[in-house]
């Protein structure tokens, strides 16, 4: 041993004099000498530094947006083969797919944003009179009108029918503001409506593929089945919603027909059976799930209102 050299008790060189081992910075895992250019455990690189805005630019067109990436190989099957994407999810091939629930939020949060531009589908609140609050205030109109549930103003006297308490008490300070400020209100109602109406089709969507397992009870499917089902039909709605939005006739009255023949057709490929039972089967479901459209776009119009 040298002057100047320490030893350890085994006699070996101290540890603290020695150059720590590179490690994967994502395992954990050791990576030898010379260091490799991937993490032989997990495949990340061993050289890393903080990527410029062209790498960011550079990885979300290559992985998600380029002619070969996941979003436009799942697009191709999803619009042109109807049910195919359902049929392989089950079948456990998803790798070369977007997942059924990133692709129902892509599609359906650019459609929706399409739909809050869009110049032509604003959604207006029935209150006649209102249009010249600024001028006055009128002495009638109507708020709520669904069926058994209303409120309104009639000739100064404020009415409030089969609403909870709480609710006919937001709906009559509404009433209480000012001309202008009610003119306002209804103004924003369309802007505040859309904005929220992703947050519903969280609701509405699951019970579609509630739907969808009662009328295929036989077919012993998860309900988590019939949810993937759900979420590629309406990513596909969704798309189809997106070509009405420019209010060209001859290209949203094909996109709105449609609709109903490719959820026939996803149907037949994902869980068989004959035409007639799968009509009748489709029928039910369609009338269930427009009863709870129509009850939770009228809760969601009064809760924007309110709101």
């Amino acid at each position: 041993m040298t002057p100047g050299q320490l030893s350890t008790p085994h006699g070996g060189a101290n540890p603290a004099t020695t150059a720590a081992a590179p490690v994967c910075l994502n395992c954990g895992s050791a990576l030898g000498d010379p260091r490799p250019s991937f993490c032989p455990a997990c495949g990340q690189e061993t050289r890393l530094r903080p990527p410029t805005l062209r790498e960011f630019a550079q990885q979300l067109g290559g992985a998600y947006f380029s002619t070969e990436g996941a979003l436009w190989r799942t697009l191709k099957v999803l619009l042109l083969q109807p049910g195919e994407l359902t049929r392989q999810y089950l079948a456990g091939r998803r790798k070369h797919y977007v997942l059924p629930l990133r692709l129902y939020l892509t599609i359906s949060v650019i459609a929706l944003l399409g739909l809050r531009l869009d110049p032509h589908g604003d959604v207006r609140i029935d209150a006649t009179g209102v249009a010249d609050a600024a001028a006055r205030t009128p002495a009638s109109f109507v708020i709520v009108d669904a069926g058994r549930w209303r409120a309104g103003l009639d000739q100064g006297r404020f009415y409030c029918e089969s609403l909870p308490p709480w609710l006919c008490q937001r709906l009559q300070h509404r009433i209480g503001l000012g001309p202008q400020e009610i003119a306002d209100e209804v103004a924003s109602f369309s802007d505040r409506f859309v904005g929220r109406l992703g947050g519903a089709m969280f609701v509405l969507l699951p019970t579609f593929a509630l739907w969808l397992a009662l009328v295929y009870r036989n077919r012993r499917m998860r309900y988590t089945e019939h949810l993937v089902f759900a979420l590629h039909v309406h990513a596909f709605w969704f798309f189809a919603l997106l070509w009405t939005l420019p209010g060209w006739i001859w290209l949203s009255t094909p996109a709105l027909l449609v609709m109903p023949w490719y959820t026939l057709a996803a149907m037949r490929r994902v869980y068989g059976g004959r035409l007639w039972p799968r009509l009748l089967r489709a029928a039910v479901v369609a009338t269930l799930y427009l009863v709870v459209i129509g009850i939770a776009l009228g809760a969601l119009a009064v809760w924007s209102l309110v709101f």
